[in-house]
């Protein structure tokens, strides 16, 4: 059976696409969450914080392409299961770095602390990353880069784990506004269950592997 998965794979038009412009999408949308926390100036903070919106609608539209096209093909590059766990993860990571994005314009946060900085960046590697395994799904002739992706993956999740634990501590030991305190807080674990969804991507991408490759 995945012999049979393999012949196919290659000539993908349907679900292929849609699993590299998602991953673009993502990108985008860590780049702009990036100038989004780095920017002092609230209104074009509030220009990014929109442009993230947009994004994210579009990860959605490609989450229920792939559903719509799962539900009519006959034939498809790997398990259903699987291609609905790689879009359905993919989709969580925008939808979290998009939490986080408004978040700050809800909450009116102005002062954004260098450990967000921090995370974003490394959101932004995770999501080139995984655009990069994403493409090499094609052929799966490359199958050692997309492993080499996962574990840069894990390791970026474990350093965010880090930083964000790091960033709470000092939180709770220099900053005595209880509502500024909270305020920050939810945005840091926003941020860093961003990084875990990247995590769960690399799980499935990894299992994909286990089946396919």
């Amino acid at each position: 059976m995945n012999s049979f998965f393999k012949v196919f794979s290659p000539k993908d038009k349907k679900f292929q696409p849609l699993f590299e412009e998602c991953g673009g999408n993502l990108v985008s949308i860590s780049e702009a969450l990036l100038l989004t926390l780095s920017t002092t100036d609230i209104e074009k903070r509030k220009i990014y914080i929109k442009e993230i919106e947009r994004m994210e609608h579009i990860g959605e539209l490609i989450r229920t392409r792939v559903f719509l096209k799962l539900s009519t093909s006959l034939i498809t590059p790997f398990s259903r299961e699987d291609i609905h766990s790689l879009i359905s993860s993919l989709y969580d990571i925008a939808d979290h770095m998009h939490t986080a994005a408004i978040n700050i314009d809800l909450y009116h946060v102005v002062d954004l602390n260098k450990p967000m900085i921090k995370m974003a960046q490394l959101l932004i590697e995770m999501c080139k990353d995984l655009e990069i395994a994403l493409k090499e799904l094609k052929t799966f002739k490359n199958t050692g880069l997309i492993s080499d992706v996962c574990l840069r993956i894990y390791k970026g999740e474990s350093k965010a784990d880090s930083l964000c634990n790091h960033a709470l501590a000092g939180l709770f030991e220099s900053e005595t506004n209880a509502i500024e305190l909270i305020k920050q807080k939810e945005i840091l674990q926003t941020l860093e269950m961003a990084t875990d969804k990247c995590d769960d991507v690399a799980n499935v991408l990894e299992s994909i592997l286990v089946k396919n490759a």
